[in-house]
Parts: C-alpha cells; structure tokens; sequence
C-alpha cells in the first residue's frame, strides 16, 4: 500500500528520519510541455539508498552553525518542506526539513535507485533482504529515459550522488520551502518495505571536512549492497 509522508514523519529528530528515509520512495510528477507534440505528464519513482543528517546549530557540517541567513532560512521552518539549494554555481542539492520548527535540522538525500519494477522489487525485498533486492532491480529493465539495459550496479552508481539526483529528476530551487506533497509535485511515499539494522551502513558525512569532529560523526546512512 502506498502512502505520502506526512508532517508528523518529519517532526522527529534528523538521524532518525535519515535513517527510516532508506526504504522510502522519492517520488516526482514531471509535467508535459503542451506546446511539444507527443509530450505528456510522468511520474518517477526512485527507492532512496543514501543520507545525510544534519542536526542543529552545533552541527559545524551543516548550513545551520552560521545562524539564520536569506539561504538557510527553510531549515529553520517547518518540518516537512523541501530546502534546495545550489552549490558550487552547477549543483542543486535536495535536502527535507526535520525536528520541530524553529531547530534547523534537515536531510540531505543524497543517493537513490530507479524502481520502474516497484512490485517485484518489493516482493524481493520482503522474501530475501533489500540487499539481494537491490542488486535483483539492478538488472532489470528500468525507465527507458534513464537507462535501457545495465550491468549488476549501473543504476544505483549513476545515482549516488545527490547532484546526480537532482538533475535526473529536474528538481531546482523552484521546490525550495515547498512541501513534500503530491501537489507539488515533489513527494515521498512509505510502499512498506522494511529493511533490517545489519542492512544500514553508518559512516561519517561526505565533503564536509572543514568541520573537523563534526565531519567525523556517522551521521551518514547507506543500504549494504
């Protein structure tokens, strides 16, 4: 069964939220161009296999320890809404704000993999492991406009990273502070999977080094492959 995360799903702490995100399905309704013949309204649907919490204002890795600015402004909001934001002037990055309004913390998503096959990828995952089920979907033919044939992990490696994520799914700062709602056509949706602890990888953050001990923590989450 299938259902949209609510506010109340975010309002929790970041790590936890990271960490319950892995098994969730991102999910983006692209809307055709009715001045392009042939051009019609898609949905894209990826299972999110990596991470990143960021935690509050002592967090030295996260926006959040400069204080309030005109950029990182959405963290401070409500749970639940998107804070996008461009980096290195080529990247947009896809973070979901978490914890009660007011304390910037937020989640970066940072990987993901296609899942045009979601029934079977589901009934793989509950019979043998997420693990097996994901190196199963790999092999599978996915979304024709993403890749038609792959070897054993092409799929999940042209999507591990959060830049990489952002473009396949055309998501810019036009979502920064909207809502993770259908009808904004940026979403994240509970298919009920589960995955087990001993599946989840925790390691420290990527990129962040300037943080020094902060940059240490793992408060990165990945699914074992």
């Amino acid at each position: 069964m299938k259902k949209t995360l609510t506010q109340k799903f975010f309002e929790r702490p970041a790590l936890k939220v990271a960490e319950e995100l892995l098994e969730k399905y991102l999910c983006r309704q692209i809307t055709g161009d009715p001045t392009s013949p042939g051009s019609r309204t898609s949905k894209i649907c990826l299972i999110i296999t990596e991470t990143e919490a960021y935690v509050g204002p002592e967090d030295k890795a996260s926006h959040a320890s400069r204080g309030k600015t005109k950029r990182n402004k959405p963290m401070f909001g409500k749970p639940g809404i998107w804070y996008v934001y461009f980096t290195y002037g080529m990247h947009w990055m896809l973070n979901i704000v978490t914890g009660p309004k007011d304390f910037p913390a937020a989640v970066l998503i940072r990987g993901a993999l296609p899942t045009s096959h979601a029934k079977i990828f589901r009934d793989l995952a509950q019979r043998d492991g997420v693990s097996r089920a994901i190196r199963q979907q790999a092999n599978m033919r996915v979304n024709k406009n993403f890749v038609h044939r792959s070897r054993l992990n092409r799929p999940a490696k042209s999507l591990n990273g959060p830049a990489k994520l952002t473009k396949f799914l055309r998501i810019d700062g036009r979502f920064n502070t909207k809502p993770a709602s259908q009808k904004t056509g940026l979403w994240i949706e509970d298919r009920g999977v589960r995955i087990k602890s001993s599946q989840i990888r925790r390691a420290p953050r990527i990129g962040v080094e300037y943080a020094k001990a902060w940059a240490k923590k793992p408060y990165r989450f990945c699914i074992n492959k």
